[in-house]
């Protein structure tokens, strides 16, 4: 039992540094550390001091038919201006930033080994994505998959007529929540709490979501089994264990395995 608790304590993270704090998801575009990048394009830039993407997939954000996914905005037609602004403000929070290692996740894809769950949007960013986009057309309500890919971008699938967003999203928690796989999930939280993260920011006025990330960082620490929103998957508990639990914990089930012969298994 002792072996166990050394073994949890050796696993704290060392000091000055914290895993869930400034750091880039393991996927196919990012960095493997975050830093400054001079040069981002355009509604990325708001991330050049600390990036955890490049100037090249900044640019790449801003296309139409980018090279990063093969993904069309404008499946259903052309996807209006301000509908669009949006969906590169979250292309850019998810390949830029350095502040979501609460919610990261591990991921079994070809394309990436780790993705974000359930990062609390602003309630203002939500509502105005979905404001700007709800004459737009789409024929999905999940944009992560289910794609017809037969041209190597993605089609309609047969069957899925074109239809306006405020029908395939009737609230704006549905097309925050829905359209990435439960990516992200609909905060109560405005901007400016501490409590929620931005989708975009001046970054004149600095990042604000250095110090959600750092909230939500401690809830998980402190109390993770309340913090629904960074619960980690059960298959990847294991994995997820540091070095010297991983190294010791045979020998504290050694000792277990005595105590339980010697009675006291029950402790």
């Amino acid at each position: 039992v002792a072996l166990v608790l050394v073994a949890a304590d050796a696993g704290v993270v060392a000091p000055g540094t914290d895993a869930l704090l400034n750091v880039c998801m393991d996927a196919k575009h990012h960095k493997s550390q975050p830093g400054p990048e001079g040069r981002l394009h355009e509604q990325c830039s708001p991330w050049k001091d600390n990036a955890c993407c490049t100037a090249n997939t900044s640019w790449e954000a801003h296309r139409d038919q980018s090279n990063l996914y093969n993904f069309n905005w404008n499946h259903c037609g052309v996807m209006p201006a301000k509908c669009k602004r949006h969906f590169i403000q979250d292309t850019c929070l998810y390949e830029c930033s350095p502040n979501l290692g609460p919610w990261i996740q591990q991921a079994d894809s070809s394309w990436r080994r780790q993705r974000i769950l359930h990062v609390p949007l602003c309630k203002e960013d939500c509502e105005e994505w979905w404001e700007d986009c709800r004459d737009a057309l789409t024929c999905k309500e999940n944009w992560h998959k289910g794609w017809n890919w037969a041209t190597g971008r993605n089609r309609c699938p047969w069957g899925s007529p074109c239809r306006p967003f405020s029908q395939v999203f009737p609230r704006p928690k549905d097309l925050c929540e829905k359209i990435w796989s439960s990516s992200f999930r609909y905060s109560p939280e405005r901007r400016g709490s501490g409590r929620c993260i931005q989708m975009w920011f001046d970054p004149v006025q600095g990042n604000p979501n250095e110090a959600v990330a750092k909230y939500y960082a401690g809830r998980k620490r402190s109390s993770p089994a309340q913090v629904d929103e960074v619960a980690p998957q059960s298959d990847q508990a294991v994995r997820a264990l540091p070095w010297p639990v991983l190294v010791l914990l045979p020998l504290a089930l050694q000792e277990l395995g005595a105590l339980g012969s010697l009675g006291w298994g029950s402790l």
